[in-house]
Order: C-alpha cells, then sequence, then structure tokens
C-alpha cells in the first residue's frame, strides 16, 4: 500500500492522467488456496480503508477485470468505491483484479458477436476501432509506458491490446519498493527514448517541427 500510495502521488504531482496497477491475475487463482483467501481479504480492507483518501483528492477509482468469481462482499465494495469515485476529475487510478489481456481481448469480441447475432452490426464492419471500443479502459487514453517490477522480463498477460506501442521498462526492484525515486528513474529513461509509432525518426522529428 505504501507504494500504491507513492506512485498516486507522484503522478499526481507529475500531472499524470492515468495509472493501471495489476493487483490480481486471472492466473493467480491458480495459486495455493490460502494465498488466495489472503489476497481477497488484503483487496476488501484495502477498499474499505483507502477509497474515501481516494475519493479527498479527487481520483478515479476504477476496478477492471472479470470480477464475476468475487464474493458479493467483494463485489458491493467495488461498486460501493465506483460510485464515490466516479465524479473526480484528477488521477484515473485503475486496478486490474482478475484481470488478463486475452480474457480482455476476448470479453470485447463477445460483445462485437452479440451485436452480430442481433443483427445491429455486420461482421464486415468489425474493425481495430470498434473492437477497441469494448476493451478495459476504452474511454481512456493508451499507456504510454508499462513497467514491470521485481526484475521478470515479460509483461504477463497484461493489458495486451492496449499497450501495442507503449515503451516496455523492467527493473530488478520488487513492487514493495517501488518508490518515488524509482518510478522517477522509469520516467527518465521513457523520455529519453524516441518513440516513432512505425515511422522513422527523421519523419517524427518532421512532424514535431510541424507541431
Amino acid at each position: 500500500m505504501d507504494a500504491v500510495r507513492q506512485s498516486v502521488q507522484f503522478c499526481t504531482k507529475l500531472g499524470i492522467q492515468s495509472l493501471t496497477l495489476f493487483a490480481f491475475s486471472s492466473e493467480n487463482w491458480r495459486r495455493p488456496e490460502d494465498e488466495v483467501n489472503t489476497l481477497m481479504e488484503l483487496f476488501l480492507f484495502v477498499l474499505t480503508k483507502e477509497v474515501k483518501k481516494l475519493y479527498k483528492n479527487n481520483v478515479k477509482l476504477t476496478i477492471i477485470g472479470d470480477l464475476s468469481r468475487f464474493s458479493e462482499s467483494l463485489r458491493s465494495k467495488v461498486d460501493a468505491a465506483h460510485k464515490l469515485t466516479e465524479n473526480n476529475t484528477g488521477l484515473c487510478l485503475n486496478v486490474a483484479a482478475n484481470y488478463g489481456g486475452r480474457w480482455d481481448m476476448a470479453n470485447a469480441a463477445k460483445q462485437l458477436a452479440l451485436q452480430v447475432a442481433q443483427g445491429s452490426l455486420n461482421a464486415e464492419d468489425i474493425t481495430e476501432e470498434r473492437l477497441a471500443q469494448h476493451m478495459s479502459m476504452a474511454d481512456q487514453a493508451e499507456p504510454d509506458l508499462l513497467i514491470r517490477t521485481g526484475g521478470d522480463v515479460r509483461i504477463s498477460n497484461f493489458l495486451l491490446w492496449q499497450a501495442a506501442y507503449a515503451e516496455l521498462y523492467f527493473t530488478e526492484t520488487l513492487w514493495p519498493d517501488f518508490n518515488e525515486a524509482a518510478f522517477a528513474e522509469a520516467i527518465a529513461c521513457y523520455v529519453a527514448r524516441e518513440r516513432r509509432f512505425g515511422c522513422t525518426g527523421e519523419q517524427i522529428k518532421q512532424l514535431l517541427a510541424q507541431t
């Protein structure tokens, strides 16, 4: 929680509009039952204790993922947190719980398939843009930077669609130790990179000169 607080404060200080944290993946159900139960209890505790602080600091909280496997009490807490912070206009804090990038894409495809079945959409009209409208956080900008802590050099099924053009940053720092200094180092690395989106470096320079 200290790492979460510091990250939220850091993003607010820098004017970052959106922060997404991976709290519990859809693969985490494979862990030992007592560990999963502990994680669920922790999640309930955090929602109960921290949401009012987020509200007072103008942070909008959104829990993304398949919440159907969570207990009724946890889903109730999630709904209450959403309602309390839904009109906040500051940082959008997204917490991914029982989330997986493949689930996200399959869920979006299912929504389009239902529209086709109902006759409100033709299959040939399905585009990347239409699919993107049904992905998690469709109302927010795509992430610019994806940070993976703990020394693992993989993205572990996180935001597979949304992070298609995100810069990837891997650090040995463990999440509980990921403080403001570690976050600042990641941002410094990010701003030193040249983002081309399929263009050449020279084309990017020309585009920047025109803005």
